[in-house]
């Protein structure tokens, strides 16, 4: 059998392939967060949200919701430089993002059940 022959089939069964996963993927919540500032926003995302007295009173002043928290977490980046990731028990991430024009910089207290915003600038 000849090389052509073989990349032939090789990419007849892969685009088969593809298309049956498009077809099964599809209306799925299927996501692929490998990248390590990903897999910190999902998993803040995905915890019950508290703010402290600060930022609550921050974000009632910026007339700002919990949806609009929660889009900044999904959008902004999570700066590990000023994060503090080596704590055993909740770990610290600062997360960077726009909203309406306005840049804010959260900080995020992530612990096992609870993800706690501490301060909002």
């Amino acid at each position: 059998m000849t090389f052509l022959r073989r990349l032939g089939y090789y990419l007849g069964g892969f685009s088969i392939g593809l298309v049956v996963l498009a077809f099964f993927l599809t209306g799925k919540k299927a996501s692929c967060s490998y990248s390590p500032s990903a897999r910190v926003k999902k998993n803040i995302s995905i915890k019950t949200l508290k703010y402290s007295s600060q930022v609550q009173s921050f974000v009632e002043n910026k007339n700002l919701d919990s949806n609009s928290v929660k889009r900044l977490i999904a959008k902004g980046s999570v700066n590990f430089s000023e994060s503090n990731t080596k704590l055993d028990s909740c770990k610290t991430y600062v997360i960077e993002g726009e909203y309406e024009d306005a840049t804010y910089k959260l900080v995020i207290e992530n612990c096992d059940s609870i993800a706690t915003v501490q301060i909002m600038k």
